[in-house]
């Protein structure tokens, strides 16, 4: 997220700007890549090639023509939750390593896919693998890395290990689901509130509930514990697209590396347009009937700038704006709430609780 962006600013809706929280924050992101980059990279050289090289492309370690990048890998905020999440259950942060590893896999999987699917050309200020590598590459490299997550955490060999997979392959599939429930969504006039956060939910909540508890399954966790952190992780995850959904439509181009009102381009039911949709009054019926216009519209991907900017004001006029930065802020408290009755060292506890708003998750 750009902190300089007033678009987000104004939501509150971000990281405390408190300069020793953003440090430690800052410190935690490059442990989780630090520590889980070597095993990332090892695994993705088991890839046949050419996969192996278009992955390398896309976590940003070899530019398009193959030659060594410091590309932007994203922030890693998946592996810095599992092993954080390790620690919870009284392990050293590296046994989570195969964890975040394995989190992280099937969250690139799912970024090559969606992508695709997006018609999306720019990912991390670059040109996205379908685009650079075709589409039946872009499909292949995905489901290579969703095949290596699974064989990470199984190669452990331990019953722990197993725990663990079964927790990934549900939020695996749970991601899918809402990925299937937001491609039908844009081909709908009006979805409710309630289906446009179970779809978030399952398509950002499940994954992130996934990190925050699979660390501490490999470090010999309970059942009750994991879910409790998994509870944590699902409604950060629900705070973080919240946030996501903002710059979806009024984040800078600089700061997210997408088109300008990229969700309204998309057509995307995204939070703010469901509850503008929801409210009611003049704005929400005026865009209502321009959304049903759009639906029907052969000429909507030639719309002007000025075009997305009015269903900007409208979304932001009919509240959409300022209740999803709301719903931000609420998210982000039931998730401090799901910790209280997990016992974990207090160093831990700190880190998880002092978070004070989320970052959006997509930059990975």
């Amino acid at each position: 997220m750009n902190p300089g962006n007033p678009a987000v600013e104004n939501t509150d809706a971000r990281v405390g700007t408190a300069s020793g929280e953003k440090a430690d924050t800052l410190a935690l992101l490059e442990r989780g890549r630090t520590l889980s980059t070597p095993v990332l990279r090892a695994a993705v050289g088991r890839l046949a090639a050419p996969m192996d090289t278009v992955a390398a492309y896309h976590f940003g370690w070899i530019d398009a023509q193959g030659n060594p990048a410091d590309g932007d890998g994203g922030k890693a905020v998946r592996p810095a939750l599992a092993l954080l999440s390790a620690e919870a259950a009284g392990a050293a942060a590296e046994v989570g390593v195969p964890g975040a590893v394995a989190v992280e896999l099937v969250h690139n999987f799912s970024l090559l896919h969606d992508d695709l699917m997006d018609g999306d050309e720019q990912r991390r200020h670059r040109d996205t693998v379908w685009k650079v590598h075709g589409p039946a590459l872009a499909i292949l490299v995905g489901d290579a890395l969703f095949a290596l997550a699974n064989e990470v955490l199984l190669e452990l060999g331990t019953v722990e290990a197993g725990r663990a997979a079964r927790r990934l392959t549900t939020a695996s599939r749970k991601l899918i689901d809402g990925q299937a429930q937001d491609i039908s969504y844009e081909h709908r006039e009006r979805v409710s509130v309630e289906e446009c956060l179970e779809m978030e939910g399952n398509k950002t909540g499940a994954l992130l509930a996934c990190a925050v508890s699979i660390g501490a399954v490999l470090g010999g966790a309970d059942d009750r514990t994991a879910d409790k952190l998994e509870e944590y992780g699902y409604h950060l995850g629900l705070a973080f697209q919240a946030v996501d959904d903002l710059l979806g439509i009024w984040g800078d181009p600089e700061a997210t590396g997408k088109q300008t009102w990229s969700d309204l381009r998309q057509r995307k039911k995204s939070l703010p347009v469901v509850a503008a949709l929801a409210a009611g009054g003049p704005a929400c019926e005026e865009l209502a009937e321009l959304l049903a216009a759009d639906a029907k519209s052969n000429d909507f991907e030639n719309f002007s700038e000025e075009e997305f900017a009015a269903r900007a004001a409208l979304i932001e006029a009919a509240g959409g704006r300022q209740w999803t930065a709301d719903e931000a802020r609420r998210q982000h408290a039931v998730a401090i709430r799901a910790l209280d009755d997990v016992d974990m060292p207090q160093a831990v506890r700190e880190q998880l609780l002092t978070r004070r708003a989320p970052t959006p998750p997509h930059i990975q």
